[in-house]
């Protein structure tokens, strides 16, 4: 039998927080509440759910405060959580703002309010879905130049230093990797690292473009690996002497 899926809740709304709970365990998933920004970091220090649905409105502590420890933890004090959960923001109606500084902590997506609880649940599945074929990937190493990336540790390295990405960066170089010189639409990425039922707009893969350039490339401004196609997408560009090791699907 699998293993039974615990998703944090966190919202200070009681209606919100009932509701999602239903829904989700109308589905099989067990479910842990909080109310507000402490108590939800209180739970974390001694237990480590597969998914945070977070708000971003909390009183004490807000969700991007949250999300920040989780993602960046040598920069504030450190939760003992190995790997990365998976979170997926609530956040208001139109509030574009909000939704890329989300994205671009490190959330895997996000929810506007007010939302239907099934595209909520439905949500939930798909990111768990991609967090748990991430978590078995067996593929071989790829590497172009001085990046390296091992899909089996799900590590990355530039010039033998250590890179750190969130999961969902981690899976948008990986699939551009495989695939070199391949031109994607951003709605073709959106379906294939995102899964077909990701509800976001396409600016999702523009921010987490812009991130991985900020990271891996020396010019961002000038990237060699993760280049623009005006009018079309994004291709992973490697030289004729930096072939990717492995082959591409």
């Amino acid at each position: 039998m699998s293993k039974q899926r615990n998703i944090l809740v966190v919202d200070d709304e009681r209606t919100i927080r009932e509701v999602v709970r239903r829904y989700l365990e109308l589905e099989g998933y067990l479910v842990t509440e909080a109310e507000t920004g402490p108590q939800a970091l209180s739970i974390l220090q001694g237990h480590a759910p597969d998914l945070i649905v977070l708000d971003i409105m909390l009183p004490g502590v807000d969700g991007f405060s949250i999300t920040r420890r989780l993602r960046h933890p040598s920069e504030f004090n450190p939760l003992r959580i190995e790997g990365d959960i998976p979170i997926i923001l609530l956040t208001a109606r139109g509030n574009e703002v909000d939704r890329i500084a989300g994205l671009e902590l490190g959330a895997d997506d996000y929810v506007t309010k007010p939302f239907s609880p099934r595209e909520l649940v439905a949500r939930v599945k798909t990111v768990l879905r991609r967090s748990v074929a991430a978590a078995v990937e067996s593929e071989a190493p790829v590497a172009s130049g001085k990046l390296h990336l091992d899909p089996r540790s799900r590590s990355v390295e530039v010039a033998g230093r250590p890179v750190t990405l969130t999961a969902k960066e981690f899976d948008l170089l990986y699939f551009l990797m495989r695939h070199p010189r391949q031109v994607f639409k951003r709605q073709q990425l959106l379906d294939q690292v995102w899964g077909y039922e990701f509800y976001g707009d396409e600016s999702t893969v523009t921010v987490h473009v812009r991130r991985l350039r900020e990271k891996l490339e020396t010019n961002p401004s000038k990237p060699d690996y993760i280049q623009t196609v005006w009018g079309v997408g994004y291709k992973f560009e490697v030289s004729p002497s930096q072939e990717p090791l492995g082959g591409s699907e």
